[in-house]
């Protein structure tokens, strides 16, 4: 019988998560429900959502309407309108009297179907724990027996200092990177102007700070998530802004703030078709020589680069890139 590449590569090891390239953001019922249905419209036949949808209560509630909000996000989540599960929460941060409560709501009114929980703004790695912690006491009280993955925002500078400390805490999915508020954070040593590009990429403070929360995730198997591109319209500019981030930085997930950033991602962030069928073509030899090494092209291949282009062919099935059938049929 053939083995499947998880069973065969990994070992009893976590894999990587293979999760959506993007993340797009909603504050309101009327933006939440709208991205709900972009989402439904954007996935392909026989392939999962290409973007992730995060429910924002840190922005997204008004000042005293925080439970109301967090409500919503309830309903919304365990409604038809989430057809596919795959819809997170931001919650407030930890200096907030709310963040607490969010959770309660969250975790216990929807902690089945939540995607993940996103945490902002830590200054300590103490209040990430603490959090976390709290997440997951309020998961057992309500009898959810399954990780809820957890995402936490570096963009503070004590965040940034234990960045590789935070990225070994338990349940953690993703790393992200906050732009704004890290160059806030500078009390006008990095300009207004880095928080565009090019300044984004190239002022040294911001490419070594992108460059540590990649590193960090990276070597403890989590996802590093970039900030958003400011400009709303401008299509070609997130794409290059997600190109630059993914081909010059490491990151692998980007986030999106409004409906037409969300394909210019995706495309800046999917494997290349040829890549996609050489790694489908490489991993069907090798799953006919029992997982052994064998040649491609000329070149030899063993479970070193079998793992490679096995997180190939996942990215290429979750962002909607065609690869050969008897690939999709093997392993899919």
């Amino acid at each position: 019988m053939a083995v499947h590449p998880n069973q065969a590569l990994f070992g009893g090891e976590k894999p990587f998560p293979v999760i959506p390239a993007c993340e797009h953001f909603a504050g309101s019922e009327k933006l939440i429900l709208k991205a709900l249905s972009l989402q439904d419209a954007a996935t392909p036949n026989g392939v999962g959502p290409v973007f992730d949808i995060t429910c924002d209560c840190e922005d997204g509630a008004a000042s005293g309407q925080e439970q109301a909000h967090a409500e919503m996000i309830v309903r919304v989540l365990n409604s038809e309108a989430n057809k596919y599960r795959m819809a997170g929460a931001r919650i407030h941060d930890y200096t907030h009297p709310h963040w607490k409560k969010d959770i309660d709501i969250l975790v216990g009114g929807a902690g089945e179907v939540l995607s993940y929980l996103t945490i902002p703004k830590c200054t300590d790695i103490a209040q990430a724990r603490e959090m976390i912690a709290y997440i997951q006491q309020v998961a057992k009280q309500h009898g959810i027996s399954r990780e809820i993955p957890v995402h936490i925002l570096i963009e503070t500078h004590g965040a940034l200092r234990q960045v590789h400390e935070i990225a070994q805490l338990p349940w953690l999915q993703v790393l992200d990177f906050g732009l704004m508020d890290f160059v806030s954070a500078h009390h006008g040593a990095i300009p207004a102007t880095a928080m565009r590009s090019p300044g984004q990429f190239d002022h040294r403070l911001l490419a070594r700070a992108k460059a540590e929360v990649v590193s960090a995730a990276l070597a403890n198997g989590v996802v590093p998530a970039h900030n958003v591109t400011l400009d709303l319209k401008n299509v070609e500019v997130t794409y290059s802004d997600a190109s630059r981030a993914r081909n010059e930085f490491g990151f692998m997930r980007m986030w999106s703030i409004y409906p037409t950033q969300i394909q210019a991602i995706v495309d800046a962030m999917k494997p290349n078709y040829d890549e996609v069928t050489d790694a489908a073509n490489i991993l069907l030899a090798a799953q006919t020589a029992d997982w052994g090494p064998i040649q491609y092209a000329g070149e030899l291949h063993d479970r070193a680069t079998y793992r490679y282009f096995w997180e190939v062919l996942q990215k290429a099935k979750q962002t909607g890139v065609a690869m050969p059938e008897d690939a999709e049929h093997a392993f899919f």
